[in-house]
């Protein structure tokens, strides 16, 4: 289904194609983050206690986080365009179902099933820019547009939660609707229909054995730090986990019509993409966790001001993203991830000064640039790298990899850190108890991005060689002729 030539020039219908599934994902991002500032007043209107308050945001990072593999491979096998609308179609009447609902457990039900359509729709979403758009500069250019809003969406959406929380939090919930309703009528007119290539079957057991093992790692991982990693529960819950996914490889193995060709696994660029996508986004997911608690409860900042302290970042990733495709073909992918994981790295080093009366200038501010500029490299490069030299009839599946490691990778690193806060603030939300836990946070925050950091060096070394043999190569084929 590629509709462009090499060429970066493209028609109104190709930009129309490109912002369509855009503005999709990043309404995903988006609503990841924009009921998080309204928890309070959900809290009060409803009576939820913090227990439950907690699932309206691990139901969604459940289902999304626990089913992109189920979604990328469902998109391959049954249509990326059918899966994209179905999806979004589902997302749309559940965002307003939770807007309506009184009911506590009906609206997290409502999150859940908003998580699972957006599993469907990002990798999707990715699949038909890769599928439509050349591999090389007119594909690094797309994939750096789209990155823009899938990583402005997260910022976005906590400064869109401060505001609309003052009205009413119902219409954090309800915003999305007429976004997704307009998407979903241009995805319609303007994305191509596709003939999938199922090759004969489907693989009905992997799918069940791996959404299955999937979901309920994801569940053991967001409910180990409230109830305790060495519960008996958690234990069990991974262990069922783990049970279930070595079952979905010995299925995969031999299965006719895999879910997961493991072989894809064997590509080095892909499997870099996604460890760095864990532990980058792992340190980032951390990272704000920490930043959040440190200037409402420490600095007493008010929750659209905490908001706004994050907009300098989302600027940067805005304005620069779509700008860096020239750089990712001259550089390469590799370098540029390495680029965006050092400036992250350094951005959390710097956080470690903190104290009782830091200035945001002087403090928070070259974070908060380091961290934009850091999006900025490493977001796009990591999607990008993870699908080139990919068949088309697998861009659905790298893009549910990718996706379920940058989830997985978030949920993980807000659970180790949070239990490092916690051990060491003694669970108190006092700003000396506090400060005493941040710091130890922050250590950990900083220990994983370093891992994103060694991941990328490890592909620079890898492109230094592969360089290093074309040089030699050239000469020799001169030579010949």
């Amino acid at each position: 289904m590629q509709l462009s030539t090499s060429s970066t020039r493209w028609d109104a219908r190709l930009w129309g194609v490109l912002l369509t599934v855009s503005v999709v994902v990043g309404l995903d991002a988006l609503d990841v983050s924009m009921v998080a500032v309204a928890l309070p007043s959900i809290q009060a209107d409803i009576g939820l206690s913090t227990g439950a308050l907690q699932w309206i945001i691990s139901a969604y990072v459940l289902g999304y986080g626990g089913l992109l593999l189920l979604g990328g491979r469902t998109a391959d096998l049954l249509g990326r365009r059918r899966v994209f609308l179905v999806a979004v179609a589902v997302f749309a009447l559940a965002s307003l179902l939770g807007g309506l609902v009184d009911d506590g457990a009906l609206l997290i039900a409502t999150r859940f099933i908003k998580g699972l359509a957006a599993a469907f729709t990002a990798p999707a979403a990715l699949s038909i820019i890769t599928t439509t758009f050349h591999e090389g500069p007119a594909r690094n250019r797309a994939i750096s547009i789209f990155a823009v809003f899938g990583a402005s969406g997260y910022s976005a959406g906590l400064v869109f939660s401060g505001l609309l929380t003052e009205v009413g939090w119902r219409w954090t919930f309800l915003l999305p609707v007429p976004i997704a309703i307009a998407a979903l009528v241009a995805a319609i007119k303007l994305i191509p229909s596709y003939r999938p290539q199922t090759g004969g079957g489907y693989d009905f057991p992997g799918a069940i054995t791996g959404a299955a093992g999937s979901l309920l790692l994801v569940f053991a991982v967001v409910e180990a730090p409230e109830i305790g990693w060495a519960a008996p529960r958690t234990l069990i819950s991974f262990a069922l986990a783990l049970a279930l996914l070595v079952t979905f490889v010995f299925i995969e193995k031999r299965s006719k019509h895999p879910l997961l060709r493991l072989g894809i696994l064997r590509s080095g660029p892909l499997a870099r993409a996604n460890l760095g996508g864990a532990t980058f986004f792992g340190a980032y997911i951390g990272f704000q966790f920490v930043v959040m608690l440190y200037l409402q409860n420490v600095l007493h900042w008010s929750a659209l001001q905490t908001a706004l302290g994050f907009l300098p970042a989302a600027l940067i990733v805005a304005f620069g993203s779509p700008r860096i495709e020239p750089l990712i073909d001259r550089l390469g992918t590799p370098r540029t991830i390495l680029a965006g994981v050092v400036a992250h790295v350094i951005g959390y080093a710097l956080f470690l000064r903190i104290d009782e009366s830091s200035g945001y200038a002087g403090s928070v501010l070259p974070s908060m640039i380091l961290l934009g500029i850091g999006f900025m490299l490493a977001f796009s490069s990591l999607n990008i790298q993870a699908t080139n030299g990919i068949s088309d009839d697998e861009q659905g599946l790298a893009g549910g990899l990718l996706n379920t490691s940058i989830q997985v990778g978030g949920a993980i690193g807000l659970a180790v850190v949070t239990a490092v806060l916690t051990g060491n603030s003694g669970g108190a939300t006092g700003p000396a108890a506090l400060l005493n836990g941040l710091a130890p946070a922050l250590t950990v925050v900083t220990g994983i991005a370093v891992i994103s950091v060694l991941v990328a060096l490890s592909g620079v070394v890898g492109l230094r060689k592969a360089e290093a043999r074309s040089a030699i190569a050239e000469p020799e084929y001169a030579a010949a002729e």
